[in-house]
């Protein structure tokens, strides 16, 4: 924990260009290891666990502006004046949140396959999915659980996540490290009317061609306000799918 904000894992170079990036629901900071070995081994990625997610404080409120306000408190406490920011799905709505808030603390934006404007009838039954989570007698069982429903992540993606984002709990059975009830929250923030990118800040979104996530009103309104745009041929879990792909897209924009 730094402070009294956000968990935070550190990848990469500490001494490179700082990236803050934000993973999305059902997620934690650990998600971005693979894309910063593989493509930003000299940045320095600063991966928070969102509030209500991972080893985050999990109390409320869990808005978009309380989101936001933990990652700038998180970025004070670390020195962080500006930095590059990637945010995939939710986390890319509350990173387009903190460059429309606080401009001047963002050099360039990276959204991955945004999550803003959702269907509010998706979204609610997202939502009530959300508030029943599973729960699974051991490891063993999480594993086999977590495989069939993504089977293309790694090897090595998958013992991450057993290993730091799994926890036992009081009745002996193992459940995933959120808080139902934020996730929930997230997807009703998800809901709200979508905003568009600062022109101040340089902006990229990468589009996961096989998900519905991001409308088409959405992506022609960002092109017409400048916005760069590129597609990966996947379905929305881009760092578990196509993370070779999307890593690549992001070093580039990066570099520039």
């Amino acid at each position: 924990m730094v402070g009294e904000t956000l968990h935070v894992q550190t990848f990469g170079d500490f001494a490179g260009p700082p990236v803050v990036a934000v993973h999305g629901v059902y997620g934690y900071g650990g998600r971005w290891r693979e894309l910063t070995t593989g493509h930003l081994a000299d940045f320095c990625v600063y991966a928070p666990d969102l509030r209500g997610q991972g080893r985050s404080l999990w109390s409320p409120p869990w808005t978009l502006e309380q989101h936001v306000a933990d990652i700038v408190a998180t970025m004070d406490v670390l020195g962080l004046q500006q930095v590059d920011l990637l945010g995939f799905s939710f986390g890319a709505a509350v990173s387009l949140h903190l460059a429309r808030q606080a401009p001047e603390r963002v050099r360039r934006l990276l959204l991955l396959d945004p999550a803003v404007g959702l269907g509010a009838d998706g979204a609610a039954k997202s939502a009530e999915k959300a508030l029943a989570a599973p729960s699974f007698l051991d490891p063993a069982e999480a594993r086999a659980t977590y495989v069939e429903s993504w089977p293309s992540a790694s090897q090595n993606g998958v013992d991450q996540e057993i290993a730091h984002y799994l926890v036992q709990s009081e009745d002996n059975r193992w459940r995933w490290r959120f808080n139902p009830e934020s996730i929930a929250a997230a997807y009703a923030e998800m809901a709200r009317q979508p905003v568009l990118p600062p022109s101040s800040v340089p902006t990229l979104l990468i589009r996961a061609t096989r998900s519905n996530v991001v409308h088409p009103e959405y992506l022609a309104a960002c092109r017409t306000a400048g916005v760069e745009v590129a597609d990966v041929e996947s379905g929305h879990q881009l760092l578990l799918e196509r993370p070779t792909e999307t890593g690549v897209l992001v070093r580039k924009f990066l570099d520039v």
